[in-house]
């Protein structure tokens, strides 16, 4: 019978010389591993996928012009002059609807601040990627007191609904877009567009109502940001391609130096980044780029 205590007076288990010296015993009387059988190494395990992060950005890849050694700064997702002067042509369109009486002149025209408010609401729903619709809503002019709906915002039902609630709450559509009224116009923009963020009407929308309400000489309205989102959105996936970053503080900083440099009002850049993005829009500019547009885009 083996002793529990070694010759070195200690648990032959935990003396450091003959546990070793047991160890190598026991594995001499094991009898030997019958031929032919080999252990199997384990399966590998399959890698766990890195879960995606919320609010995540996502971009599409899009055909673009072949790389003919453009290169800018303050474009730095851009490889082709053809890119460049297609996005001249945009920027100088987007300018153009902002400037008074802005894109509609329905809106601008409207005696009745609160219906004028309205008709911008619908229009921009309707969206600037659709002038048909947008022609056909301006032609019905439905009243806000009515209530009624044309068919090409029928499917924003949800969206208006809420909104008719907002302005409720504010007591009536000018009370919500005025706010306080020591605000200046960037906060104004700031802070109703915050406060119009309802179901169903997200950033495009918003953003083109309160552009089209301040061109018009509605309300005191002025963007300091485009107030680039997280979704789906036309604007932010353009930005984000030509301005080559997925971080939203670097995009706004980035735009507000391409909108700088091209003198240009931020504005512009929402509906021109959309425009010069969408490859199925046919983007035609009978003038010629200005100076600092020329320069700011390297296209002199």
């Amino acid at each position: 019978m083996t002793s529990l205590f070694c010759r070195h007076n200690r648990m032959t288990a935990r003396c450091p010389i003959c546990s070793k010296e047991l160890e190598a015993e026991l594995i001499a009387k094991a009898p030997p591993r019958p031929p032919g059988i080999r252990r199997q190494p384990a399966a590998p395990r399959p890698r766990r996928a890195a879960p995606q992060r919320p609010g995540g950005l996502v971009t599409r890849r899009l055909a673009r012009a072949e790389d003919d050694g453009y290169r800018n700064p303050l474009l730095p997702g851009l490889r082709a002059t053809a890119d460049a002067e297609r996005l001249a042509a945009a920027l100088a369109l987007a300018a153009e609807r902002l400037e008074p009486p802005g894109p509609h002149d329905v809106v601008a025209t409207e005696p009745d601040l609160e219906q004028a408010t309205w008709l911008a609401l619908l229009l921009a729903l309707a969206g600037p990627g659709a002038p048909d619709r947008q022609a056909a809503v301006a032609a019905a002019a439905p009243r806000f007191e009515d209530g009624d709906l044309p068919e090409q915002v029928a499917g924003h039902a949800g969206a208006i609904a809420a909104y008719r609630q907002w302005v409720q709450r504010a007591g009536s559509q000018v009370a919500g877009f005025t706010g306080e009224s020591d605000w200046s116009p960037q906060r104004r923009f700031a802070r109703v567009f915050e406060r119009l963020a309802l179901p169903g009407f997200g950033r495009a929308p918003r953003f083109e109502l309160l552009t089209t309400l301040g061109a018009a000489g509605l309300y005191e309205l002025e963007p300091d940001t485009l107030q680039l989102s997280v979704d789906d959105d036309a604007t932010t996936q353009a930005a984000k391609r030509a301005l080559q970053s997925g971080d939203k503080m670097l995009l706004e900083r980035r735009a507000r130096d391409l909108a700088l440099a091209c003198e240009l009002p931020l504005a512009a850049l929402d509906r021109g980044f959309a425009l010069w993005d969408d490859p199925g829009a046919e983007v035609e500019w009978a003038g010629e780029p200005s100076a600092a547009m020329s320069s700011a885009l390297a296209l002199q």
